[in-house]
């Protein structure tokens, strides 16, 4: 797929672009199903947790909201699940601002649907495709659609699969959460020094979470963590 210098939209661009996230669906039914199955097992109902996936959108900071979220709501719960859910997503920022010249004269609907829906696997097959002269912006919106159905579907099937179990820690299901995280940190790891920021992430939140109730925590160990990387850079 590749057209002239001028960005356009068209029916062929949303069909290239769904088969193009082909690739990524391993992985995002692999989290979705694991957030659906620990949201089961948190007490979350059908309609909550298909929500957090409908309109959160985003893998890490959906497992972190799991983590704080309440029964009964209070002011500062609701704050905390905030605040640290902009903190996780704040790289999406980042993403939209990459594609901004491409959707420029997209119409305002098209363009906050393309930005909702971006995904870091959508963004690397939209910016690929860009890279090789592609101009179609229905690529980056095809792709966007069927990662998120992808999504919604593989968190469905995680839900019941989670609610079917009537004792998770029996199967082991309740270590769902940090196994997942544990997981996602092994591929980062790239020597020592780039580990530090980590490092005093972490400390930072054992000494907050000693002094301070509540999810405070979270927050101070994020804002350490990327402190402590510009520091070092």
């Amino acid at each position: 797929m590749s057209s002239g210098i001028r960005p356009h939209f068209s029916a062929a661009g949303l069909r290239y672009g769904a088969r193009a996230a082909l690739p990524a669906f391993p992985g995002f039914i692999m989290f979705a199903v694991a957030f659906g199955t620990a949201a089961a097992q948190k007490g979350l109902s059908l309609g909550e947790t298909l929500g957090l996936s409908a309109f959160v959108y985003a893998g890490a900071s959906q497992m972190v909201g799991l983590e704080i979220w309440q029964q009964a709501w209070t002011p500062s719960t609701i704050l905390t699940i905030m605040t640290v859910t902009a903190i996780v997503n704040a790289r999406m920022i980042l993403l939209g601002a990459t594609v901004q010249p491409w959707l420029r004269n997209e119409p305002l609907a098209r363009t906050v649907l393309n930005l909702f829906l971006i995904t870091e696997a959508g963004w690397l097959v939209g910016t690929r495709y860009h890279g090789e002269g592609g101009r179609d912006v229905g690529v980056l919106l095809g792709c966007g659609i069927i990662l998120w159905v992808v999504w919604l579907l593989a968190t469905l099937s995680g839900f019941f699969a989670g609610a079917l179990v009537p004792d998770p820690r029996r199967f082991g299901l309740d270590l769902v959460m940090p196994i997942f995280f544990g997981v996602m940190l092994v591929p980062l790891w790239k020597g020592a020094k780039p580990a530090l920021p980590w490092l005093v992430a972490g400390l930072v939140s054992l000494v907050v979470h000693a002094l301070v109730p509540g999810y405070g925590f979270i927050i101070a160990g994020a804002l350490a963590g990327v402190a402590a990387g510009m520091l070092i850079e």
